[in-house]
């Protein structure tokens, strides 16, 4: 699956950060007050991880297996502090809206994640559209989820007016418990249309929320669902490389 289409297909629908893997959680459910900070979150986030997974993927073979980590929070903070800069000098109304969330990038498990199981293994070009994919899939997922909170808590999407002067916000969905019950909807009806389309026999493998298995416990070591399994782009969780088996 290394194609421009495959790696973008992966993180928009098949991987999504968010619906999906569930990764992310903390911009994700803080930030998505509005439509345009989900936005401006996930388009963030996704210069930060196309950037970084290109440039880890330029030095895989000259980083160190035992430093990778260091190294790949290096790059990434490199990139954050340069977007970081960007948004203040250029889209001033989005960075004071952001906040904190922009240097928080540097430790968001999505860009380290990919970082880990795709770009120190595979070539540049792959590795970039894997970073668009899953910033595309970030970003969709936290417009989606902004839109919602911002509909129903503000009667406005982008702060345009949608609702009618006599809808009454339901303030809620603004305030911090607002996004726990967006997200939960949304995955609620993803699982749905994934259920139905199965008891219709068709394919719906590329609509899911994770395996659904205690991956803690599972003793299935050819398991391609986690985040580090085969469909990333390593080897799969429970599985050992072959000279960590021999000693």
């Amino acid at each position: 699956m290394n194609s421009a289409k495959e790696r973008l297909v992966n993180g928009i629908v098949k991987e999504n950060p968010t619906f999906v893997l569930m990764l992310g959680m903390c911009p994700t459910l803080a930030v998505t007050t509005s439509a345009v900070n989900g936005l401006g979150m996930g388009l963030t986030t996704m210069a930060v991880l196309a950037l970084s997974n290109v440039f880890i993927s330029l030095l895989r073979n000259i980083i160190p297996d035992k430093v990778r980590i260091p190294a790949f929070i290096v790059i990434i903070a490199s990139f954050v502090t340069v977007v970081e800069l960007l948004l203040q000098g250029y889209i001033p109304f989005l960075y004071d809206s952001l906040g904190l969330y922009i240097p928080l990038i540097v430790v968001n498990c999505i860009i380290l994640g990919r970082a880990e199981a795709y770009a120190y293994k595979n070539p540049v070009l792959p590795s970039l559209f894997d970073g668009i994919g899953m910033g595309l899939g970030f970003s969709v997922a936290l417009t989606c989820i902004g839109a919602v909170r911002e509909l129903l808590g503000a009667g406005e999407i982008f702060g345009i007016r949608v609702m009618p002067e006599s809808f009454v916000p339901v303030s809620i969905f603004i305030m911090a418990p607002g996004a726990f019950f967006v997200l939960a909807i949304l995955t609620a009806i993803q699982n749905k249309v994934k259920i139905n389309g199965e008891k219709k026999g068709k394919d719906m493998s590329k609509i899911q929320s994770g395996c659904g298995n205690d991956c803690m416990n599972c003793s299935d070591t050819g398991c391609a669902h986690g985040l580090y399994g085969e469909k990333a782009g390593g080897t799969s969780g429970g599985q050992m490389k072959e000279g960590e088996k021999n000693g």
